[in-house]
């Protein structure tokens, strides 16, 4: 099968996933390794990367301080090292959305986050158009735009309920423009799950797994698409990591739970 063939088939698997009454859950990744251990754990259909986790990872803050060329090269090396489709934060789209997701899909990505930082409405809807547009351009029809609004994320200190107006307003436009999923970034509560469930359809919402959110069953039941948990997956290994260092400062040492995964 050719690479472009390839490409075309996981797009399809991978909206496949996301269309289905199972919630689709991504643990995400950041290197290599990270992609091959939770690749190679039973029950993972996909994978998601996270832009902050491959930042950190080399040396940068977040918010696009990274450059597309070095974000994207570690994307490549992730696709490469596994079968399963996968999706790639890339943040905004490093001033040039479309092209970014054009770069994306030539290493072999078949899905994105984007994030709309909460610009004005129609410029958000308009790069959305671009973005599909040049997926289509490429031969990806199926190209699974996760079309983000941070509109949770950057309103903490407004009105909740008007932050949920406007994460339903910017949703249902992304959609319109041919986004096939919308990502609602959060502590959302169970209603407002449904009432964003409720406005955009089943299976057209994503969320991140953050403490306090409603549980996995109860998000598939309520018609949920997908749970991702962007660098929290890094921050967990982060953790077991900082807390080896501090058994061994007490003179203990490695726990007999560790496995060899690389």
């Amino acid at each position: 099968m050719s690479a472009r063939r390839e490409v075309v088939g996981r797009a399809g698997e991978l909206l496949r996933l996301h269309r289905a009454p199972e919630l689709l859950t991504v643990v995400n990744v950041w290197d290599v390794v990270s992609a091959k251990v939770v690749a190679g754990t039973e029950g993972t259909l996909a994978l998601a990367t996270a832009s902050h986790s491959i930042a950190a990872s080399r040396g940068y803050e977040d918010g696009e301080n990274i450059p597309v060329d070095e974000m994207l090269a570690e994307v490549a090396r992730i696709v490469a090292a596994t079968d399963l489709p996968v999706s790639a934060d890339l943040e905004a789209g490093y001033g040039d959305a479309a092209d970014t997701v054009r770069r994306a899909i030539g290493v072999g990505v078949v899905g994105a986050n984007l994030e709309d930082q909460m610009k004005p409405l129609d410029e958000a809807v308009r790069v959305v158009e671009q973005v599909m547009e040049a997926a289509r351009a490429e031969g990806v029809d199926d190209f699974v735009l996760n079309a983000r609004t941070d509109a949770f994320v950057l309103g903490k200190d407004r009105d909740r309920g008007e932050v949920l107006a406007d994460a339903v307003e910017r949703g249902r436009a992304f959609l319109e423009a041919g986004a096939p999923v919308v990502f609602v970034p959060g502590a959302l509560t169970e209603d407002e799950v449904s009432t964003l469930v409720d406005a955009l359809g089943p299976q057209r919402l994503t969320l991140i797994g953050l403490p306090g959110v409603p549980p996995l069953r109860r998000l598939e039941e309520l018609g949920v698409a997908r749970v991702s948990y962007g660098p929290l997956s890094q921050r967990v290994a982060l953790t077991a990591l900082q807390e080896l260092v501090e058994d061994v400062h007490r003179g203990g040492g490695v726990p007999d739970s560790v496995r060899p995964l690389n």
